[in-house]
This record gives structure tokens, C-alpha cells and sequence, in this order.
């Protein structure tokens, strides 16, 4: 399925206050200059699980053209705090699911944690054309048999539709936490950038498929841009130029975006504060979907 893509939707939350840790939307022409939606009030709300999501991602559907939303079951806000919501959090992912982006079905849990993991974070997905199916993956705290502490990992499992899953299966590992990973593909290869817990800073990797042998690639920008997390790519519209944009946690200021012509070569330049404009509203860590002309008027339409 063909789609000419003309602009951009940003799925976001916002923070521990009230109503945000559920789901926002922003929208773009050019994926850098950003409209905050239905007035910077929630979208979406989640009324199962915790009643609240962090870490929302779209993914359309290639094929078919449905679009899906998922989201971490997270409500730091309820007041259980970080280390219950690590250790004893939910292992189900929250999902949405849209034919025209306005209309969204009623939120469904899906169970997708592995028996004694910790939580299921940061959820994203890629498809798979060989498989036909996505590639689902997040993060959950485990410990395996003779290890002394738990730590984070990324898990994953295949679905077609969003509904039922594959087994769960370890995906990623690091010597530390890993927590937050999407992956982005160009020219036939897959590129996966990751937060690492040891310097929270961001590492790129490359590889030929999905469940292929990563490696690394030096990136000079991305090692000494520290306190980030939260990645999220995307083709901007002369179709050249990828934008990487990274929340910067430590600091509380929200999304940077960098760009690059070559994913393979590492190198990104971080755009001046004149080059982009986040919206009013602070986004956190959520996902970006390229959406047609159609879609853009819509969305404008209706929320904005």
C-alpha cells in the first residue's frame, strides 16, 4: 500500500501531574515545527490497567493502512512510586487501534510480560515485509537464574494484528539497564538506537534484519549528548534527511532534535533553538507517525 505522506502526528504524555500520563497529540508539516492538538489536553484515556499510559507510539499497518497506538500501563501520578512500578508494575501493553486517526477503538490490555518480569516500558514496533508482522519490543525487569540483582532488558514478540503475540523472547541485553530502543530502517538495513543506563547516552547500531547480529557504530554527537532518552526517528519530507529527536530528561527541557543525511555514518547535527519549535505543551517520551495530507486536514479539523 502507497501513501503519500504529507505531514506528521506526535503521541506524547506529558508528566506525573493530573491527566498526564494519558495520551496528547501534536501535529507538522515538516516534522519540526510542531501544533499542539485539542487545546494541549489528552486525546486518549486509558480507563483499564493503572487508568493511566506513559511512552505512546503509533505504527501504521503497511498493508492495510490501520493504524495502531501503544502505550507502558504507567501512572506514576496514582502514587506507587518508581520502584513499585519497576519491580511490580504491569506486564501488559495498552492498545489503541484507528482507521482515520479521529476514531479510535476502546482501549484493550494485552498481556505480553514474561512470568516474573517487573513491568513492560517503553513499547514500540516495527514491520517485518518478509514475516508480515511486526516486531513488537519493550523493556522489563528481570533476573535470571543465579544473578544476585534484576535489570532491565528488551523483550519482544511478533503479532500480525496487535491482538494476540508470539512468545515472548529476550531480544537485548546490555551489562547495565537498557530501557528505552526504537528502530528505524533505510536502504535495507535496520538501525537500532538505544539508551544505555551506564552514561545515559544513546547508542547506534546496525544490522541487515531485525533478529540479525547488531553493531555498532561511532557517533561522536550521540556519546557526548548525555541525559537523554526517549529516542524517536522519522524521514523528514525531502525524504533524505532522517531527524532524531531525543528527550532530555535531566535536564526537564524536553525534545532536541538532531538530522543526518546517513544513518550508517553516525554523524548528526543538533539544530539551533531558531530551527525548531516543540509546541507549547512539554512532550515526553512518545513516538511520531508520518500521516497523509488527508490525514493532516483531518486531524487539524477536528482537534485543533
Amino acid at each position: 500500500m502507497v501513501i503519500d505522506m504529507a505531514g506528521y502526528l506526535f503521541a506524547h504524555f506529558v508528566g506525573e501531574e493530573k491527566d498526564g500520563e494519558q495520551v496528547y497529540f501534536a501535529l507538522s508539516r515538516d516534522g519540526l515545527h510542531w501544533q499542539d492538538l485539542n487545546g494541549g489536553k489528552p486525546v486518549l484515556f486509558s480507563r483499564t490497567g493503572t487508568c493511566g499510559v506513559r511512552d505512546p507510539f503509533p505504527v501504521r499497518n503497511p498493508l492495510s493502512g490501520k493504524a495502531y497506538l501503544i502505550a507502558t500501563d504507567l501512572r506514576i501520578q496514582a502514587g506507587g512510586g518508581w520502584k513499585a512500578a519497576e519491580e511490580q508494575g504491569s506486564r501488559n501493553l495498552i492498545v489503541w487501534e484507528s482507521g482515520d486517526l479521529i476514531h479510535w477503538g476502546s482501549e484493550r490490555s494485552c498481556p505480553v510480560g514474561i512470568p516474573g518480569a517487573g513491568c513492560v516500558w517503553a513499547p514500540e514496533a516495527v514491520y517485518d515485509r518478509e514475516r508480515g508482522a511486526f516486531l513488537v519490543f519493550f523493556a522489563s525487569k528481570t533476573r535470571k537464574e543465579g544473578q544476585t540483582q534484576a535489570r532491565q532488558r528488551i523483550y519482544a514478540a511478533w503479532t500480525q494484528d496487535f491482538c494476540s503475540f508470539s512468545e515472548t523472547f529476550l531480544y537485548m541485553e546490555r551489562e547495565n539497564h537498557v530501557i528505552d530502543t526504537t528502530i528505524l530502517e533505510s536502504g535495507g538495513r535496520y538501525y537500532r538506537i538505544s539508551k544505555d543506563e551506564t552514561k545515559k547516552h544513546l547508542i547506534l547500531e546496525a544490522a541487515d534484519s531485525l533478529l540479525g547480529e547488531f553493531a555498532q557504530i561511532p557517533s561522536p554527537v550521540l556519546d557526548e549528548l548525555i541525559g537523554v532518552e526517549g529516542p524517536q526517528g522519522y524521514l523528514l519530507p525531502d525524504g533524505k534527511t532522517w531527524c532524531l529527536i531525543a528527550d532530555r530528561f535531566m535536564e526537564g527541557t524536553g525534545y532536541l532534535p538532531l538530522v543526518t543525511s546517513d544513518l550508517s555514518s553516525g554523524e548528526f547535527r543538533i539544530l539551533g533553538p531558531e530551527e525548531y519549535d516543540m509546541g507549547v505543551t512539554r512532550k515526553r517520551h512518545g513516538g511520531v507517525l508520518r500521516i497523509t495530507d488527508v490525514e493532516y486536514g483531518r486531524l487539524k479539523e477536528q482537534l485543533l
